[in-house]
């Protein structure tokens, strides 16, 4: 009787035995599940951080691309401005260019002009100095220097003159002239305005023959003295 309770209780020793080394292969596949797990966690955490750092290089190459467009840009605003300073300078050198050619046409030129006394007892000559840019203007600044005078004993003889035009042709030079009634003078003073006109303008040796129109028309007499030639020629 002894001997089968003994039996019985060895085993039942081998039963728990057995089963408790059947139920160690079961724990050892979650504890490799749970080391995978962790494996699988790492790895996404290594991903994330890659992804993180892909941004972030995706980020720098964004900012480089943007910060060679800014520089492109500036490059470009620069070699504009610099493109349309450059563009006002030659503007300005060539107004500047424009404006000496235009002076370097102007000439200065010293000629003998007739005027009288104030008691209008004879003719005196004087010197001025006119500029000019074409032959026409010449002559008219020849006249304009007959109507007036820097001196007080210089008293000009057609200051009250009008002129209306004045045209070189063929050597002959025809003035057209109004004259008002404030411009007209005595027998002598009418006689030294018209010695004065000739003396004044054929010192110019193309100047052949000189026709003195008054509104347009030719007149026996410039004031009612003294007879006018058509036209008036050297003596």
């Amino acid at each position: 009787m002894n001997k089968k309770v003994w039996c019985a209780g060895v085993l039942a020793l081998a039963l728990v035995a057995l089963a408790g080394c059947g139920q160690k292969p079961t724990a050892a596949p979650d504890q490799q599940q749970e080391t995978a797990s962790d494996q699988q966690v790492t790895g996404s955490g290594g991903d994330t951080a890659a992804g993180e750092t892909g941004t972030e290089g995706n980020d720098g190459a964004v900012t480089s691309d943007s910060g060679q467009d800014q520089g492109s840009d500036q490059g470009q605003a620069s070699s504009g401005s610099q493109g349309q300073g450059q563009g006002q300078e030659a503007t300005g050198q060539g107004q500047s260019t424009s404006t000496q050619t235009t002076n370097s046409n102007q000439k200065s030129l010293n000629i003998d002009v007739y005027y009288t006394d104030p008691e209008e007892l004879d003719l005196h000559k004087a010197q001025k100095e006119i500029s000019f840019s074409s032959e026409d203007e010449k002559y008219k600044k020849a006249f304009e220097a007959l109507q007036a005078s820097d001196k007080s004993d210089l008293v000009p003889l057609w200051g009250k003159v009008e002129l209306k035009s004045l045209s070189m042709k063929d050597g002959q030079l025809t003035i057209d002239i109004h004259l008002p009634d404030e411009a007209r003078l005595g027998a002598g003073g009418e006689q030294f305005a018209l010695d004065a006109l000739d003396n004044t303008l054929f010192q110019f040796d193309e100047v052949k023959s000189i026709e003195l129109l008054v509104d347009g028309a030719k007149v026996e007499s410039l004031m009612g003295h003294v007879d006018l030639e058509h036209p008036m020629t050297r003596h």
